[in-house]
């Protein structure tokens, strides 16, 4: 089934209730309980009612075919044009009051007029024993019934338009078509439909029962007492202005509780905009909460794309210090990310993880260059020395007074020459205390110092440096991590069949 027919038939599901509820309810409980028919004039009424109802119908689905034509010709076009689709959307928001000119119109020229004309024709040739001057109360009744049917759809059709509204704005995305764009004719004021709903919802069951009561006065033949009648007309009353309200506090309600999940979702750090398939002030409410979801959404973007930049920066400068080992903490952060992504980390983490290892040794930059760049092998005391870069970066981030999602970075920073013994420093963690990413990033730290070139030897082949690191699975590094690595850099073998 296409939108197009899921939105007609809601539409005439609709109407079908908003016609049991005014028409077939009110109606005929306005009639044939207010006022006493014996059989044959009972036929004669329905008959008229039959007559006046099917051309009302007639009128309506007429007037209906026009209102729905900007969407018949949207949906029966192969590659429809943004006028088209402008049309189409225009339309549908506007849906809910072109419903009350097809309702209010038919009621009054297909319905209150041909009955009052067969009514009067029946009591002329004596087919219905009734003044004439109830013809005039009933049209004015048929008035109010006709309100009550057009406020009853006029807020079901809101229900029905937005699914379609969603589907216009996919439709002019895939059409590449951009934004669909309202004119203020097209929004429907909230203080107008709050003051019209309410007088209605007010003023329609005083004057229903100032109408019935005066045509009831008037029947003294009726054997009902007065006070059992009043007190259906009565609860018939409570009935609709119940349900009246509650479809005008739904309306209302929606468009709050859309808005109420918007800031939940971002007070949890998701950033989504709302569907927007209202017409009323709410509609620029939600286009505004998504236009600040939009900014925010564009600048944590700009401002990811330059913590990036700084991130790779500081890896790039503090390589830069020693050009024997430049591009050291990219591939280190290469590497770490391969192992991690085997490993099956989220991707959150596999992103922090590559910041940690771009950063890793940024502790460094405290050492002296007399010790960092010496070529020659080092004394135990300046081996100390160097053992306390993973502190000293600690400390250097910690003054940068990082943000909470990015505190998980710090672990990776300290605890990368951990050993999985428990014989690395800077505080000799063994086992699963090391942080994660300290495990991770202690494997691709190792692979890259042994296969890159220094000043006092060349890099060692791929091969040796893997069983180096098979060698020290388990002892030096974690052994699960290692063997993932190990699967990553070594080809696959290939058994004879």
């Amino acid at each position: 089934m296409t939108h197009l027919q899921k939105f007609e038939r809601q539409l005439l599901k609709n109407y079908l209730i908003g016609s049991f509820v005014a028409v077939f309810g009110v109606g005929c409980l306005f009639i044939f309980e207010t006022l006493t028919f014996d059989a044959r004039e009972r036929v004669t009424l329905l008959t008229i009612m039959f007559l006046s109802v099917v051309l009302m119908f007639s009128f309506e689905y007429t007037i209906y075919r026009k209102h729905m034509r900007p969407l018949y010709q949207f949906f029966q076009t192969s590659t429809p044009s943004q006028a088209q689709l402008t049309a189409a959307f225009r339309t549908t928001h506007r849906f809910p009051l072109l419903t009350i000119k097809r309702i209010l119109g038919p009621h009054f020229l297909g319905l209150s007029i041909p009955s009052s004309s067969l009514t009067a024709l029946a009591i002329h040739f004596q087919w219905l024993e009734m003044p004439y001057y109830l013809i005039g109360l009933a049209c004015f009744g048929a008035i109010l019934v006709a309100i009550l049917h057009a406020l009853i759809e006029f807020f079901l059709t809101y229900r029905v338009t937005e699914s379609m509204l969603a589907e216009l704005t996919v439709q002019s995305q895939q059409y590449g078509h951009g934004e669909l764009i309202l004119t203020k004719k097209d929004f429907i004021s909230l203080r107008k439909k709050m003051l019209i709903s309410t007088l209605i919802i007010g003023v329609f069951p005083i004057l229903l029962f100032v109408l019935a009561s005066a045509v009831q006065l008037t029947e003294n033949e009726s054997l009902r007492s007065y006070w059992s009648w009043s007190t259906l007309i009565l609860i018939v009353i409570l009935c609709l202005a119940t349900f009246c309200s509650l479809l005008l506090y739904e309306n209302i309600q929606k468009p709050i509780l859309a808005l109420q999940e918007g800031v939940a979702q971002i007070e949890s750090g998701q950033l989504n905009t709302i569907n927007n398939p209202f017409s009323d002030e709410f509609s620029q409410l939600v286009g505004g909460f998504n236009l600040m979801v939009e900014g925010i959404q564009g600048r944590d973007q700009e401002n990811e794309q330059l913590l990036d930049s700084l991130f790779t920066l500081f890896a790039a400068t503090l390589d830069a210090r020693d050009p024997y080992t430049a591009g050291h903490s990219l591939r280190v952060a290469e590497y770490s990310v391969e192992i991690a992504r085997a490993a099956g980390l989220a991707d959150d983490q596999v992103e922090l993880l590559r910041k940690s290892a771009l950063l890793h040794d940024i502790g460094k930059i405290g050492i002296r260059d007399d010790v960092l760049l010496k070529e020659g092998r080092l004394t135990g005391e300046e081996f100390d020395k160097i053992k306390q870069h993973p502190v000293i970066g600690v400390h250097i981030l910690s003054q940068v007074h990082l943000p909470e999602k990015l505190q998980p970075i710090l672990p990776g920073v300290k605890y990368h020459h951990e050993r999985y013994d428990g014989k690395g420093y800077p505080e000799g963690l063994a086992g699963e205390s090391i942080p994660v990413f300290g495990r991770i990033m202690a494997i691709a730290d190792a692979y890259d110092a042994m296969t890159s070139d220094r000043p006092y030897r060349k890099g060692m082949p791929v091969a040796k440096a893997l069983a180096i690191l098979e060698e020290g699975s388990g002892t030096q590094w974690d052994a699960s991590f290692t063997q993932l690595f190990l699967d990553l850099k070594r080809p696959p073998v290939i058994t004879a069949s």
